[in-house]
């Protein structure tokens, strides 16, 4: 009965159209005060002491670093150098965006964002040179997921702060997996460009050679943020902290791209994503809270061990729900909700809590490319001026390559965990 009404009661204010934030909070209140006896203040005290984190600071740090990459013409410059790496083969511009999209995925940590910045350039380009508008906002779409992956990563560091889990070991433990969506992406692209006649363009030694230079303050950065993580020099949160005075620096005195005018919008980018994210962390808090008290993760795991007590059958349940979830909810709201139930279930068929995360985050990734919620769909549409619906023809074969990389990180446990236990 109480799960029930737990779940009954946020389902149908999402319904409504409330932001999840703010459905949290409600259906915390008011299973609170009439389903049992404990203080109402709990809220507020939960939702104060999750806020309360060191590296949650990475947050809005990383948000903003992505921002002044975005206006500072890093983003660009990393676009350019794929595209005299691999723009000569068949497909050769989806192959540009995807290996763009996990340069600059190595910065951002945001999926969205990946795709506004990479697709803005790219999506033009590739309609330019007579890819179907439609195709090049699907590439685009499918390989912005990539950004939530290879590290930082914005929802690694929302898991780590909900479950306690090393933000460095999940940066480090998205890398393998990250780049297997990619390669992924990159063969079935080779394989619909064939089908649909799309050829790369070969480039000379000197134009490689000037666009390595004109790059390669773009390429320091993710060396400088992941090498300085995993040497030891800097926390993930002084990391992105770093990451900002850098790409602030290169913005304004190097490339003189970034104005008094680009840094404010810069700022309030980050702002309101970071606004967004924080209130709905808040009272996801006390939410989990409420539901370990009264051990839903117990009855949901028990009610799934009574399905099946193979760990393979019982992540292939948990597997279809994520992406289900991913269908309707964004990947960070999803990891705030469900982080807190799901976990101990899998912790107890023997799943790290590194590899789990690392498994959720590509799940709920695959959700950025699903109607109906699909945010990459959605910026992906606005940034070719084209529809979801349209989009949604030429995803399929992406989607079946992501998924095919959810099975391998699932079920092969080392793909996530070898680089975590090499650098202990």
């Amino acid at each position: 009965m109480f799960l029930a009404v737990l779940l009954g009661c946020f389902v149908i204010l999402l319904a409504v159209g409330l932001p999840i934030g703010i459905a949290l909070g409600i259906t915390t209140a008011f299973v609170i005060t009439s389903m049992t006896n404990i203080n109402v203040i709990v809220i507020a005290q939960n939702a104060v002491a999750g806020l309360d984190s060191f590296p949650l600071l990475a947050l809005p740090f990383f948000v903003l670093a992505g921002n002044l990459m975005y206006y500072g013409g890093i983003s660009r410059r990393l676009l350019d150098l794929a595209d005299v790496m691999v723009g000569k083969v068949t497909g050769g511009l989806g192959m540009v965006t995807t290996v763009a999209c996990m340069f600059f995925a190595a910065i951002s940590g945001s999926g969205p964002a990946t795709v506004s910045a990479i697709g803005t350039i790219i999506i033009p380009a590739m309609k330019e040179k007579k890819y179907d508008v439609n195709y090049a906002a699907a590439i685009t779409a499918a390989a912005g997921s990539i950004g939530v992956i290879i590290p930082p990563s914005i929802p690694f560091v929302i898991y780590a702060v909900i479950t306690g889990t090393s933000v460095a070991d999940l940066f480090i433990a998205g890398v393998i997996p990250g780049v297997i969506m990619g390669v992924a992406l990159m063969i079935a692209n080779y394989v619909m460009a064939l089908k649909y006649g799309y050829k790369g363009r070969e480039s000379g030694g000197a134009e490689k050679w000037a666009t390595f230079k004109e790059s390669v303050w773009a390429i320091i950065m993710p060396v400088v943020i992941l090498g300085g993580i995993y040497g030891g020099v800097f926390t993930p949160t002084e990391a992105a902290v770093v990451g900002c005075v850098y790409a602030l620096a290169v913005g304004m005195f190097i490339y003189r791209e970034i104005g008094i005018k680009e840094v404010y919008e810069a700022l309030r980018d980050t702002g309101l994503i970071t606004g967004a994210t924080v209130f709905t962390l808040a009272f996801s808090t006390s939410f989990a809270t409420l539901i370990t008290m009264k051990q839903v993760p117990n009855m949901v795991g028990n009610y799934l061990l009574s399905v099946s007590n193979s760990p393979v059958i019982i992540m292939m349940i948990i597997n279809a729900f994520l992406l289900l979830v991913g269908c309707f909810i964004d990947n960070i709201s999803a990891c705030i909700i469900l982080s807190p139930i799901l976990l101990p279930i899998v912790a107890k068929m023997g799943f790290d809590p590194v590899h789990f995360g690392i498994i959720m985050t590509v799940n709920l990734a695959i959700g950025f490319c699903t109607p109906p919620y699909g945010i990459n769909l959605f910026v992906a549409a606005a940034v070719a001026n084209t529809t979801v619906s349209r989009i949604s023809r030429f995803i399929l074969p992406f989607l079946i390559a992501m998924l095919i990389s959810l099975l391998l990180t699932t079920y092969v446990p080392e793909l996530s965990l070898f680089l975590p236990r090499f650098f202990k």
